[in-house]
C-alpha cells in the first residue's frame, strides 16, 4: 500500500512538472527568439558601421551590446538544458509508473486466465446457465458471464494502451535527447561567437588609443550641443511655467471677482413668517466658485495637458523609437571610453542609424521649439509636463506651435561626428529633470 501511494504521489508531481516544463519551454523559446532578433539588428548595424573603416564609440557600444546579448543567449541555453533534463527526469518517473502499472495489469490478467483454465469445466456456458434454480437466477448468471467477459476484454485493452503509452514516452525521450544534443551544439557555437566578440572589442579599444585627441574633440562638441539643448529646454520650461502662473493668477482673480459680484447682489426675497433668521455664523464658502486649485505641476493646469501627460506616463516602456532599426550608440548617463582617460555624462540617448533616416515623434504633443545649431537642427516637443528633444537633424518637417502625433515624421537624421553613418541625440525630460529614455522606449 505504501509503495502504491508513493507511485501515486510521484505521478501527481510528474503531471504538475510536465505542465510547468511546457510553460517554461515556451517562455525560453520566446526569450531566445527576442534575443536573436535584437542580435541580428545590431549585427546588421555593426556591419554597416564597420564598412566606414573608422573605430567609433558606436562600434564599441554595439560590440558591448552584442556581448551582453550573447551571454544572455548562453544563459538561455543553460536554462533550456536544465528544462530538458527536468523534463527527461519527469518522463522517466512516468515511464517507471506506467511500467509498474503494466506489470500489475499483466499479473492480474494472468491470474484470471489461470483461474478460468483451472475451472474451465464449470464454466461451460450452457451447463452453467441451465443449472440455475430459477429463471431470475439464469438471468443473473448470463449477466455475470457477460460482465466477466467484458472485464477480461477491458484488461486486454488497458494493457495494450499502457504499452502504447510507454512506447510513446520512450520515443519522446529520444526526441528530448536529440534536442539536448542540438542545444549543446548551439551553445558551443554561442560561446565561440562570444570569444570572437571579445576579440572585436579589443581591436576597437586598441584603435581608440591612437585617436584619443580626436575623440576628445568629438566629446567636447557633443557636450556643447547637449548643454545648448538643455539650456533651450530649461528656457522653454521657464517661459511656459511663467505663462501658466499668469494664467492661474488670472483665473483666481476672475473667480474672486465673480464671487464678490455675487455677494454684492441685493437680497429681494420676502421674509417668511415663523421662519428662523439665518445664522450669521453660516459659512460663506458657497457664495462663489472656489479659488483654490491643487496642481502637482504648473505645466498641468490645463485639463488637456494633464490628460496628455498622464497618457505619456502610462506609456512607459511602450514608446516607439524615434528611428526605425536604431541602436544605442552612447547610453544614458556617465560612461568611460575604454583604452583612454576620456569620460563623459550623456544627458540622453545617442541613437545610431542611417544618415537621412526618417525621425519620428515618439508621442502626441506640441512643438515647443525648433533650433538650428549650424551643424544640425533640434526639435523640442512638449507632452504635458514631459519634453522630448531630437537633435543632430539634417532636415526638419515641423514648425514651432505645430501639433504632432505619435509616429509622425518630424525630420531626418544627420551625420555622425565619428563617421559611423547617422546619429540622433534623443532626450527625455520631466520638466527640467533628465531621465533615461531607454527605460521608456519599447524593445
Amino acid at each position: 500500500m505504501k509503495k502504491r501511494n508513493l507511485l501515486t504521489t510521484l505521478f501527481f508531481f510528474a503531471s504538475i512538472g510536465f505542465a510547468v516544463a511546457q510553460t517554461s519551454k515556451e517562455e525560453l523559446e520566446r526569450e531566445r527568439k527576442d534575443i536573436q532578433s535584437e542580435l541580428k539588428e545590431i549585427q546588421d548595424a555593426y556591419n554597416r558601421v564597420k564598412k566606414e573603416g573608422n573605430q567609433s564609440l558606436a562600434q564599441l557600444n554595439m560590440v558591448k551590446r552584442k556581448m551582453i546579448l550573447q551571454e544572455r543567449l548562453i544563459s538561455t541555453s543553460n536554462k533550456e538544458l536544465r528544462a530538458i533534463d527536468d523534463d527527461m527526469y519527469l518522463s522517466n518517473l512516468e515511464i517507471y509508473r506506467l511500467q509498474k502499472q503494466l506489470d500489475t495489469l499483466k499479473s492480474q490478467y494472468a491470474k484470471t486466465v489461470v483461474y478460468a483454465y483451472k475451472n474451465r469445466s464449470s464454466f461451460n456456458y450452457v451447463n452453467f446457465i441451465f443449472s440455475a434454480t430459477s429463471f431470475n437466477d439464469a438471468v443473473r448468471r448470463i449477466s455475470y458471464l457477460k460482465s466477466y467477459r467484458a472485464y477480461r476484454e477491458r484488461q486486454v485493452v488497458t494493457i495494450n494502451e499502457t504499452q502504447e503509452l510507454i512506447e510513446k514516452r520512450q520515443q519522446q525521450q529520444l526526441v528530448r535527447k536529440q534536442q539536448k544534443n542540438e542545444t549543446l551544439k548551439a551553445q558551443t557555437q554561442e560561446r565561440t561567437e562570444l570569444v570572437e566578440q571579445r576579440k572585436e572589442k579589443d581591436e576597437v579599444v586598441a584603435g581608440f588609443k591612437s585617436k584619443e585627441k580626436v575623440l576628445q574633440t568629438q566629446i567636447a562638441n557633443k557636450k556643447k550641443r547637449d548643454r545648448d539643448i538643455q539650456n533651450a529646454i530649461a528656457a522653454i520650461i521657464r517661459r511656459e511655467i511663467e505663462a501658466a502662473k499668469k494664467e492661474e493668477a488670472a483665473r483666481i482673480a476672475a473667480a474672486k471677482k465673480a464671487a464678490a459680484e455675487e455677494k454684492a447682489k441685493p437680497v429681494t426675497a420676502t421674509p417668511t413668517p415663523n421662519k428662523p433668521a439665518a445664522n450669521n455664523n453660516t459659512s460663506t464658502a458657497s457664495a462663489g466658485p472656489s479659488t483654490e486649485r491643487k496642481s502637482t505641476s504648473y505645466l498641468e493646469l490645463n485639463e488637456k495637458d494633464v490628460e496628455l501627460g498622464t497618457d505619456f506616463g502610462n506609456n512607459r516602456g511602450k514608446l516607439p523609437w524615434p528611428v526605425d532599426n536604431g541602436f544605442v550608440s552612447i547610453p544614458f548617463g556617465p560612461y568611460t571610453i575604454e583604452g583612454t582617460n576620456l569620460r563623459d555624462d550623456n544627458p540622453g540617448l545617442t541613437i545610431g542609424t542611417r544618415s537621412g533616416a526618417v525621425v519620428k515623434a515618439v508621442f502626441d504633443g506640441v512643438v515647443s521649439a525648433v533650433h538650428n545649431y549650424g551643424d544640425g537642427a533640434a526639435i523640442i516637443i512638449r507632452h504635458g509636463k514631459y519634453y522630448t528633444s531630437y537633435a543632430n537633424l539634417s532636415g526638419v518637417n515641423v514648425s514651432k506651435g505645430a501639433t504632432v502625433k505619435r509616429g509622425q515624421t518630424i525630420g531626418k537624421a544627420g551625420d555622425s561626428d565619428d563617421g559611423s553613418n547617422g546619429r540622433v541625440d534623443f532626450m527625455l525630460m520631466i520638466e527640467s529633470k533628465n531621465v533615461n529614455p531607454q527605460q521608456w522606449l519599447r524593445r
